[in-house]
């Protein structure tokens, strides 16, 4: 049974007073019937999971370099961000991909280097509109998993999240039926990767998920989740998304 995963990607926003909205989201939820996970910028984690304590709530970073150290002037490495107290990571996310230039075989070998240090990967693939409206969602999201996963993945070790780029911050999202069936697509091709092992991999859902639609999402087949980007960023918004999860 995948453990359900509601996760919220803080991008570049937060500053210390926001550390108040976790201490509302930890009252929100005492004992969640979910995995919580928060993804805030790097000069919030340490300070951050100080006021988690002892609460299950998981931390994560929103990248990592695929070098365990070195003279990488501004990166942060997989060893260091477990340092400041993350879980998890988020890799190949499409702000990274394009903004970037991050290639999957980038994102491979990040995410290699997040497992060695012990972190799960959060490995985000996704179409942009152009890419969707020209028939190429299927190969595309096929393509960037094969070429992401580590070698030799685990369930443990890997969350899969479908982000359509054209759905990201803009309001916009996929019907149902377009959801399920890349879900449905990535469940498969998870499965072919990865054998029986690929049963376990949790799929989350990404893109203008907010309270008004998160039951709707929640209730497709093998959406295992949500990755929030905006609406993460209040417990006033993510609280509401967390209990749909629980209530999936």
């Amino acid at each position: 049974m995948r453990h359900k995963l509601a996760a919220g990607n803080w991008k570049m926003n937060g500053l210390s007073g926001d550390l108040a909205e976790i201490e509302a989201l930890i009252a929100a939820h005492p004992a969640p019937k979910v995995e919580m996970l928060i993804c805030p910028p790097a000069t919030l984690l340490s300070r951050m999971a100080d006021t988690v304590g002892d609460h299950p709530l998981h931390l994560g970073g929103q990248d990592c370099h695929a070098a365990p150290d070195g003279a990488n002037t501004g990166d942060i490495s997989a060893a260091m961000l477990v340092d400041a107290g993350a879980r998890y990571v988020i890799l190949g996310h499409s702000e990274r991909r394009t903004d970037h230039g991050e290639t999957d075989a980038v994102v491979k070998a990040k995410a290699e280097a997040a497992r060695t240090e012990g972190l799960v990967s959060v490995i985000c693939v996704g179409e942009t509109l152009a890419e969707r409206e020209a028939g190429e969602t299927l190969g595309l999201v096929g393509r960037q998993l094969a070429g992401s996963l580590p070698d030799a993945p685990i369930a443990a070790d890997v969350v899969i999240a479908y982000e359509p780029v054209w759905a990201i911050g803009t309001g916009k999202a996929p019907t149902s039926d377009q959801i399920a069936e890349v879900h449905g697509f990535l469940r498969a091709e998870i499965k072919r990767h990865m054998g029986v092992e690929g049963d376990g991999v949790r799929i989350l859902y990404g893109g203008s998920v907010k309270a008004g639609n998160a039951a709707e999402i929640f209730a497709i087949p093998d959406v295992d989740g949500a990755l929030v980007g905006g609406a993460s960023l209040t417990a006033g918004d993510f609280s509401p998304i967390v209990t749909a999860l629980e209530n999936a």
